[in-house]
């Protein structure tokens, strides 16, 4: 496959910051490119202006990056190949020249990245697209807008030219303020919140390591805005006091951060079932079921969370594209266990 962005022997990439993107240029672009090169050899790349923004050549580390900047880096030869096609299932809901639609089945890594080189969404999009793939995600998430945890299931949109990629990312970067898009999830909750809906405005950072995220002070360094809206949609085990032992919740986007959803129901009192990150204190919960619920309780490994709906302006057309995904077997038997309980 060709690389549009090598030039004389270099190997030129452009990456798009995401709508998560924050703090320094080096320690992003080290996270970015997937521990291809050290912090340190990125610093050093930048100081020697390696690295532009926005079409503008940059020389500190330090300087702060900003969701839907677009970074130009010449680099060596990465020290890992190129991801190949691989024939991975898809689930497909819709496909044409400028993107594609694709149903994420839960346990499927999105992009190549530490411990994750093979087996991946991008392997399995490279297989079936061919070279039609947009470059400007980078060689290690060609198309990639935007993203899911491995362990959640849903909807998710690739893009197929550089210029489907740039118009979708602006309108990710928008979470749908001045457009169409819209991101809706069905998560199963511990408990059931004390309104049947609700808004949770809590701004998230990191929590001490590269992954991990928890909410902050606004005034803290790292802190995103980051707002989540919730509507109970079924309670499960409900008591006079009208407390649940668990409840069906559909959670809609008004920002996209990393574990938003998952960090914010904890944030609240109800960790997702089966959220062994944020929700492990609540896992003995399931003893409260009797057999065979308990069991599939105690059996479901990930956290309960769908991206059922996803709805964007077509990038050539403008068009509304709105598609919808039925939560995944594994994620319909734990709902099926409560119902029945």
């Amino acid at each position: 496959m060709t690389d549009p962005f090598t030039e004389a022997g270099t190997a030129r990439k452009a990456l798009i910051a995401d709508e998560d993107a924050a703090g320094r240029l080096d320690a992003w672009l080290t996270q970015a490119l997937a521990g291809e090169f050290s912090r340190n050899r990125i610093k050093a790349l930048i100081e020697q202006s390696a690295v532009s923004i926005n079409g503008k050549p940059v020389t500190e580390p330090k300087r702060k990056i900003m969701p839907g900047d677009r970074i130009d880096i010449d680099l060596p030869e990465p020290e890992d190949p190129e991801p190949k096609g691989e024939d991975i299932p898809l689930v497909i809901l819709y496909e044409d020249a400028d993107l594609i639609v694709v149903s994420k089945p839960p346990g499927l890594v999105v992009h190549p990245g530490a411990g994750n080189w093979t087996g991946t969404l991008v392997n399995a999009l490279i297989h079936h697209c061919g070279d039609t793939l947009s470059g400007i995600g980078g060689v290690k998430r060609p198309g990639i807008v935007h993203r899911l945890d491995k362990d959640t299931s849903g909807v998710m949109v690739v893009a197929k030219n550089d210029l489907a990629h740039r118009h979708l990312a602006d309108q990710f970067a928008d979470h749908g303020r001045t457009g169409p898009l819209e991101r809706a999830y069905k998560a199963l909750v511990w408990g059931r919140p004390r309104g049947l809906h609700g808004t949770i405005d809590a701004p998230l950072g990191r929590a001490g390591d590269r992954t991990k995220r928890a909410v902050k002070r606004a005034e803290s360094d790292d802190a995103r805005e980051a707002i989540t809206h919730y509507q109970v949609l079924e309670r499960f085990v409900e008591k006079p006091d009208a407390s649940a032992l668990a409840a069906l919740v559909e959670c809609r986007l008004e920002t996209g951060r990393t574990h938003q959803i998952r960090v914010h129901m904890a944030h609240i009192g109800h960790p997702l079932v089966g959220d062994q990150e944020y929700g492990a204190a609540f896992k003995t919960k399931a003893n409260l079921l009797d057999e065979p619920a308990r069991s599939v309780v105690k059996g479901f490994h990930r956290q309960a969370l769908h991206a059922f709906l996803l709805q964007f302006e077509h990038p050539s057309t403008g068009k509304t594209m709105h598609f919808e995904a039925p939560v995944p077997d594994d994620m319909e038997a734990l709902l099926q266990a409560f119902r029945t309980y």
